[in-house]
């Protein structure tokens, strides 16, 4: 069936970037931290509000992929951007530094808003784009990451929006924009026809699972030893990823300090390596490690980017205190830190069926709020212990333990094959 005329499949790209440009405010939040340090919250405290919001937004994804097939796309991403709004505004309107409007506004209302929009843009683009999955699902979730610098700038040094108005009214104006960049996205948010495929592109012939084209419903998956190998090697992976992300900037301020920088240098260097060389690496990620496992396969690529990144974190800590080496090492943790949004997406959709991704990648997802909890709030417990080396790692470890059970299940995938061959 040849390709709608009245619809170009690449606007969905377009879509896609500006609902995620707004979703991704999430991994904004490390530069509000110092002004909500400075009113009084300890580093628990904004781990808190931070593991909240990631928790909330797994919780609620699974309610809307459960929903995807009946409200359908366009729905459910206006849904989540009116939400997400509305949530910084209130967390704005009550004040902007009391911790429970923070909590309920940035944590719960914002997360869920967030769940609410996250997996249309994966769903929509792995239907319009079967012939390149990884790397449409890597631009689909780019601006994620990418809107996280843009947030960041925003509120700090490019327009000194919280040294200029103060908390309050950034999580307002914020509140808007999110709001306003979703519903723009959500015009292009529609499923293909049915039987449309591209130009040219076959449907490959059936397998016994690895391939897209086996059919797992919810339940079948969660009986299956791959979806706990692929749960928890996200838990780890990305949870690793959420603890620097919110350390990123407290962390390297206190090691920059202890190698003679003063405070205004050393907060200016961290900033800039969250705000631009994380934040970058983290978009620039999640496209090339998408476009990379079209080419080297889903579970190789998971396994080269979580054992790398195991590595990077045993050695962060001694790279921190040197703005050069720090600036390396944020990019390096951003770059596989963004390669899980590209590639667990598709790992679940090649080992679990491509056409049901919306309804399954959602449980899968549950891991990235277990790794949210978690991590995080390890993060933030040594941290006040005065000891983030070790909480570093612990998160570098882990990751290496996930490498080894994406070996496990490519055994699994052979022990697959051979059987029905």
């Amino acid at each position: 069936m040849p390709e709608p005329r009245l619809f170009n499949r690449w606007l969905v790209v377009v879509g896609a970037i500006l609902v995620q440009l707004s979703l991704g405010a999430i991994y904004a939040w490390s530069v509000f931290t110092p002004a909500l340090q400075e009113a009084g919250w300890s580093k628990l405290d904004t781990q808190v509000v931070f593991a909240v919001s990631l928790a909330t937004f797994a919780v609620v994804m699974v309610w809307a992929g459960r929903k995807l097939p009946k409200w359908g796309p366009n729905r459910l991403a206006i849904a989540s951007g009116l939400t997400l709004g509305a949530g910084y505004v209130f967390a704005g309107l009550a004040g902007g530094t009391a911790f429970w409007p923070v909590l309920l506004g940035v944590g719960v209302i914002g997360g869920a808003g967030i769940g609410l929009g996250y997996v249309v843009p994966i769903a929509v683009g792995m239907r319009w784009f079967p012939d390149r999955k990884g790397m449409i699902t890597g631009l689909a979730v780019a601006g994620f990451g990418f809107g996280a610098m843009g947030w960041v700038k925003l509120a700090g040094s490019w327009g000194h929006l919280i040294a200029s108005f103060g908390l309050a009214t950034t999580f307002v104006v914020y509140g808007i924009a999110f709001a306003v960049l979703v519903l723009l996205g959500s015009l292009w948010m529609h499923m293909p026809p049915g039987s449309w495929l591209p130009p040219g592109y076959k449907l490959p012939k059936a397998g016994s699972g690895g391939d897209g084209t086996r059919e797992f419903s919810a339940t079948e998956m969660l009986r299956t030893p791959a979806f706990y190998l692929i749960f928890a090697t996200f838990a780890v992976s990305a949870g690793a990823g959420l603890m620097s992300i919110g350390l990123m900037k407290l962390y390297p301020m206190e090691a920059l300090q202890a190698s003679g920088h003063d405070l205004a240098t050393a907060s200016a260097i961290a900033g800039t390596a969250m705000a631009v060389f994380f934040s970058l690496a983290n978009g620039v990620g999640r496209i090339v490690w998408g476009t990379l496992s079209d080419r080297l396969g889903r579970r190789r690529s998971v396994l080269l980017m979580t054992a790398s990144q195991g590595a990077v974190l045993l050695v962060f800590t001694s790279m921190a205190g040197n703005e050069m080496l720090l600036y390396v090492g944020a990019t390096l943790i951003g770059f596989n830190f963004g390669g899980n949004f590209a590639l667990f997406p598709t790992l679940t959709a090649d080992t679990f069926g491509t056409s049901r991704v919306g309804q399954n990648y959602p449980y899968v997802f549950l891991s990235y709020g277990v790794g949210g909890i978690v991590f995080p709030l390890l993060g933030g417990v040594l941290g006040d212990l005065g000891n983030f080396p070790l909480a570093f790692a612990i998160c570098g470890a882990a990751c290496l333990a996930g490498a080894a059970c994406m070996v496990l299940l490519g055994r699994l995938e052979t022990a697959a094959k051979a059987a029905t061959s």
